[in-house]
């Protein structure tokens, strides 16, 4: 009887622990995380939840224009790069490791995780899906939000999921509110180079003093299809492009043997922005699937978040300088 009763209290503070757990990922959890507390390394095994300290962490480094990507709450490979980042814009050791010299670059003591009322233009132009075959996206008007979700998680940096679980119940209706992530402002300068970094998957963009304005993750290539060596330029910028399939230029795509011409949305297969390079074929560009970023190959260019992309796009001009370096 007594072992009975203690598998019992152990049972009932297991479930307990389960509950508090469950509830830690709110906005006053994320916003009173300590940021010191997490590991300088990544664990080898990390949490399958996302950790509040680790989403305080991600918007605090993209506040300071060193991207994490999508902000999901995950001690991933992009937190380290985007610490990394931090530590060359700062010119301090880059290892990638959070430490206290990284940490003073990140006393933001603005809530990281805020209220948002939905509106109705955030319900517009939604469509009902988008299809995988390139041929039947070739048949829709636009490539938009599928979600009043899809559309305020990529407003806001956030992964959809990790969206969804601080609003857990929501059906994301107009005038509903919501809790979302506040990452900074977009970043402002002219970038003069930009060096396409594919070994550590990254692309960064300095002025023309050389200093170093904002570091993003980025898919750049594959070994199928790799990206360009070698210098080149900025040819020019096209927001919400449409984009020409042709299996005899770019890559054969499920059943398609013809040229396709694909519309414009945030859902196309090179997102809100393509910036043009002087090297044929090539550029630098969104994606419909910001939380892929450096984790799938791309068919040759340089793949970045749609939110990343625009704001590097509002950096550029014809003729910066597009270096692709190891």
């Amino acid at each position: 009887m007594l072992m009975k009763m203690i598998f019992l209290a152990a049972s009932l503070t297991l479930c307990l622990l389960g509950t508090v757990s469950a509830q830690d990922l709110g906005a006053e959890a994320i916003n009173n995380a300590a940021i010191e507390a997490i590991a300088p390394d990544r664990p080898a095994d990390p949490s399958p939840r996302p950790d509040p300290a680790i989403v305080r962490l991600q918007v605090l480094l993209d506040r300071v224009g060193s991207s994490p990507g999508v902000i999901d709450g995950h001690y991933g490979d992009n937190v380290s790069k985007a610490i990394a980042g931090l530590e060359a814009m700062r010119g301090i050791q880059t290892d990638g490791k959070l430490n206290p010299d990284v940490i003073r670059f990140l006393t933001d003591h603005r809530p990281v995780i805020q209220p948002y009322v939905i509106s109705k233009d955030d319900a517009r132009a939604l469509v009902d899906h988008i299809p995988k075959d390139y041929a039947k996206q070739a048949k829709m008007r636009y490539l938009g939000y599928t979600s009043v979700a899809e559309r305020l998680s990529e407003r806001f940096h956030m992964d959809i999921d990790l969206l969804k679980a601080l609003n857990a119940g929501s059906t994301f209706a107009v005038g509903a509110t919501v809790l979302v992530a506040t990452p900074g402002d977009p970043k402002e300068g002219a970038v003069k180079r930009i060096e396409v970094r594919r070994r550590i998957g990254q692309v960064l963009a300095f002025d023309k003093g050389g200093l170093l304005i904002s570091v993003y993750p980025a898919t750049i290539g594959s070994e199928e299809t790799p990206s360009p060596s070698g210098t080149h330029k900025v040819k020019g910028v096209a927001r919400m492009p449409p984009y020409t399939y042709n299996p005899k230029v770019n890559f054969q795509q499920g059943k398609n043997t013809k040229v396709l011409k694909l519309p414009s949305g945030p859902n196309g297969p090179v997102g809100t922005v393509w910036i043009d390079l002087t090297e044929p074929t090539y550029g630098i560009h969104g994606t419909p699937e910001p939380s892929l970023i450096d984790k799938t190959g791309s068919h040759g260019c340089v793949r970045l978040t749609n939110w990343d992309v625009e704001e590097l796009a509002a950096m550029v001009r014809p003729g910066v300088i597009v270096a692709f370096v190891d």
